[in-house]
């Protein structure tokens, strides 16, 4: 049998297997008689540098060498359709100019003057996005490059890309994220594109990526709840434990009774996680048969004295299976002792309208009342456990009556102008205030900045909207002068003057500008200031030319 000759190795294979294994361990290819002038030129005396010689030559030479495909008609008709097009007005010129400068720079003006830009990119998409307004089409392809990279921009600029977005994508493959995005209307109305795919892109679901396909889920719950519900159990049993825990959160937008039944079944899944998220869902729809169990269950371990004037606690002395089923885990994850586990989840998985019915007393009222044991009424020690239940159950059931009740009034400047202490903490103040309509939200913070500083601010102003009123943001700007007339340095306050840039009114850049004139000329203050100043002044400039 005559012996065939091998086929010559692939240089650029050849190039690639060297580099891997190192110069050392594999030698360069020798120089071939048929190689060029440029190959034969390169200086082996260094293999390192030979070795990147010769892969630019060889990567110049597989481009020089690339083909054209050939055109069928599928691919002629793909090139030669003109974009849709698209009705809504265009960017105002200064508007446009802006646009090029936060996706073209990272800064503006002299070094430290002005926020890295790219975080005040989300807000300018945001607001032209909300405005209705369509970028020039010159400007699109450096947008879809980056919301590529950055996925959190991707809802707003594919929905500011409009239709001319989707042509380039279908001609792009760097851009497919594109047809896979769901760009839906501000106030979770569907926008013209993103309509389509809300209404029912099987094809998204079955092969999109996992964060896809929980954002088309999530679109599709907002505008058909019971769609979303039958695309998530079409492939329920196939989904992986840690991707049905996610899809599950999902069901939040729209939840309603009518996912009972599907629910009931996932507390028997085979994930803990899966059967906890679970039972947290039913539990926020006061009518679900496991909000009634959790009700039988609480009612059991809370009941009001004879005399009115105690709340008398029995915990649960066991876990069994029934109250597992329903989401309240056998052992605390946390490390507390099991009865006061068992308890507070209980508590918390309870509808909160159970209190007022069974007592006839409002949520301030309760709060009021003493907490005893059912043996010994002066044992109080169950009365932190019980509040901080409630305030998970107001959170979970968004109960703003209960949330307010929690939080207590807003706080006021101690008596004779001693120095006010905090409130006691009631489970997440924050996760409370999140509950309230947003103008109390930000007056409540305000006051609280106005008493007690900026220490304890952090994750409450994070729980307000941006941008902050003007009477939080100008509760904080004092709060600021406050702080750097102490000696306290800015890197004490990173995380609030980070969201500052981001949040704060841009009416307060006068303040914040004479701030900057009073700190010491060399000083951090100074130059923290002069930042901030400069970012508040670009912000305004920004929404001012988009009309906001």
């Amino acid at each position: 049998m005559p012996l065939t000759t091998p086929p010559p190795a692939d240089p650029w294979e050849t190039l690639h297997t060297t580099a891997l294994l190192g110069t050392d361990r594999r030698p360069l290819p020798p120089p071939a008689v048929d190689d060029s002038p440029a190959h034969r030129a390169v200086d082996r005396t260094d293999p390192a540098t030979a070795l990147l010689e010769l892969a630019a030559l060889e990567t110049v030479r597989r481009r020089a060498g690339a083909l054209p495909a050939p055109a069928t008609e599928t691919v002629t008709a793909l090139l030669t359709a003109p974009a849709p097009e698209d009705h809504r007005p265009e960017l105002p010129a200064p508007a446009a100019r802006r646009l090029t400068l936060l996706l073209g720079s990272r800064s503006a003006g002299s070094p430290g003057t002005v926020a890295n830009l790219t975080e005040l990119l989300p807000q300018w998409l945001a607001t032209a996005r909300a405005r209705g307004l369509r970028p020039p089409a010159a400007v699109v392809p450096a947008l879809l490059d980056a919301a590529r990279g950055r996925t959190e921009l991707r809802p707003d600029a594919v929905a500011l890309a409009g239709p001319l977005g989707r042509w380039l994508a279908t001609r792009n493959p760097d851009w497919r994220f594109v047809l896979r995005t769901t760009a839906d209307a501000p106030g979770g109305a569907p926008g013209p594109d993103g309509a389509a795919a809300a209404a029912g892109d099987d094809h998204l679901w079955h092969e999109g990526l996992f964060a896809e396909r929980v954002t088309h889920l999530t679109a599709l719950r907002r505008t058909d709840p019971s769609a979303g519900l039958a695309l998530l159990a079409s492939t329920w049993p196939t989904e992986r434990a840690e991707d049905r825990l996610l899809f599950l959160d999902a069901l939040q937008d729209g939840l309603a009774l009518a996912d009972e039944p599907f629910l009931e079944a996932a507390l028997g899944d085979r994930s803990k996680n899966v059967r906890a998220t679970a039972a947290e869902l039913l539990s926020t729809l006061p009518g679900s048969a496991l909000a009634h169990r959790m009700a039988e269950r609480a009612r059991a371990a809370v009941r009001l004295s004879e005399r009115g004037t105690h709340l008398l606690v029995t915990p649960p002395t066991e876990c069994d299976a029934e109250m597992q089923r329903d989401g309240i885990p056998l052992k605390s994850p946390t490390g507390r002792g099991e009865r006061a586990w068992w308890f507070g989840e209980v508590i918390a998985a309870a509808p909160l309208r159970l209190w007022q019915e069974s007592t006839g007393l409002t949520p301030s009222r309760l709060l009021g009342l003493r907490v005893g044991d059912s043996i010994d009424e002066t044992n109080s020690s169950w009365a932190d456990d019980l509040r901080e239940a409630w305030a998970r159950a107001a959170v979970r059931q968004q109960d703003a009556d209960w949330a307010r009740a929690l939080l207590g009034p807003a706080p006021a400047p101690a008596p004779g102008g001693r120095t006010a202490r905090a409130p006691r903490s009631t489970g997440a103040p924050a996760k409370l205030l999140s509950v309230l309509p947003p103008a109390e939200r930000a007056a409540w913070t305000a006051a609280f900045i106005e008493v007690h500083g900026l220490g304890e601010a952090f994750q409450l102003l994070g729980a307000c909207g941006a941008p902050w009123t003007p009477p939080l943001s100008t509760a904080v700007v004092a709060a600021l002068a406050r702080a750097a007339a102490s000696g306290a340095y800015p890197w004490s306050h990173s995380g609030v003057l980070g969201m500052t840039e981001r949040a704060l009114s841009p009416g307060t850049a006068a303040a914040v500008e004479e701030l900057a004139a009073e700190a010491a000329p060399a000083g951090a203050w100074a130059e923290t200031f002069a930042r901030l100043a400069g970012t508040l002044r670009f912000r305004k400039a920004m929404l001012a030319e988009l009309g906001a």
